[in-house]
């Protein structure tokens, strides 16, 4: 069964920005794809090892205009269609919506199946990267679809006490990244994906107090987040390790990636709020265009 997928930013960028960024095959080379081509009105391409089956483009553009942007793209021989939407929130700031067909949320979670189990984390740390982009800040490493090694770094401006308090209290966890991850910071203790009472729970097997936690998932591997210090900030790495190479769970590690962008954010920004929204922020607009 496929489910469509959708999510909704706020970005900290004019609306016009926002577009350019989408349409520049320059600025697309730098937070989304290795390569992108695009000739308005009639191609929009990107591809290459961050892109999922990127070995050559697979979009083909449907609709272009100045607030929407729409292309199929065949991903394991289904032609899935994606569209962007923008509306200026404001002088400096732009409410998006991202839509995507196909999205098949059971291998998602199983990481088993189609290519298309990966579209909704791969977008979220895609969009994340164009947020960072934005906003003038060092992007976050993109998932090498070609690639079994899963390592990452992260300098964030906090001190390292901090960073590890953010990264292993169950409240701050679960705010920052956006959904409820229940945390006990010791050896065989639980991390929980949806909170202790969602039912299963990854294990701690390592610890490093104020400078190391090691988490078990089972098949999908190991997560190891490592903070030093660095020129009076926090270096952190990130790395996966210990899943099957055959079949690397490029989901899940697209998914904590893209959730350390807000963990940067969170920590840096003293007005801090999330990018994401849970609701569609057009939907007010519409439902008062439609009434008048």
């Amino acid at each position: 069964m496929t489910d469509p997928m959708t999510l909704h930013a706020r970005l900290a960028a004019p609306v016009e920005a926002v577009r350019r960024a989408l349409t520049d095959p320059a600025e697309l080379r730098v937070w989304l794809a290795e390569h992108a081509e695009v000739e308005l009105p009639r191609r929009y391409e990107f591809w290459g090892r961050y892109t999922p089956e990127g070995d050559a483009p697979h979009q083909r553009l449907l609709h272009v205009d100045d607030e929407t942007l729409r292309f199929a793209w065949t991903l394991d021989g289904v032609e899935t269609t994606t569209e962007f939407r923008l509306r200026a929130e404001g002088p400096t700031t732009t409410l998006l919506t991202l839509s995507q067909s196909h999205f098949n949320f059971e291998e998602a979670v199983s990481g088993t199946g189609s290519i298309r189990g990966v579209l909704q984390t791969y977008w979220g740390l895609s969009v994340a990267n164009l947020a960072a982009h934005l906003e003038g800040r060092t992007l976050l490493p993109k998932v090498d679809f070609t690639s079994s090694e899963m390592r990452g770094e992260l300098l964030i401006d906090a001190p390292m006490a901090r960073v590890y308090e953010a990264l292993t209290d169950s409240e701050q966890a679960s705010a920052w990244f956006g959904y409820p991850i229940g945390i006990e910071p010791w050896v065989g203790g639980r991390y929980a994906m949806g909170g202790f009472d969602a039912g299963f729970a990854a294990k701690v097997v390592d610890l490093d107090p104020g400078r190391k936690i090691t988490v078990d998932w089972g098949p999908t591997g190991v997560s190891t987040w490592e903070l030093a210090q660095s020129e009076g900030k926090t270096k952190l790495t990130f790395v996966q390790s210990g899943f099957d190479e055959s079949n690397p769970p490029y989901a899940a590690w697209a998914g904590s990636v893209s959730g350390l962008a807000e963990l940067r954010r969170y920590l840096e920004m003293a007005d801090w709020q999330p990018i994401w929204l849970a609701e569609d922020p057009n939907a007010e607009t519409e439902a008062v265009t439609t009434a008048g």
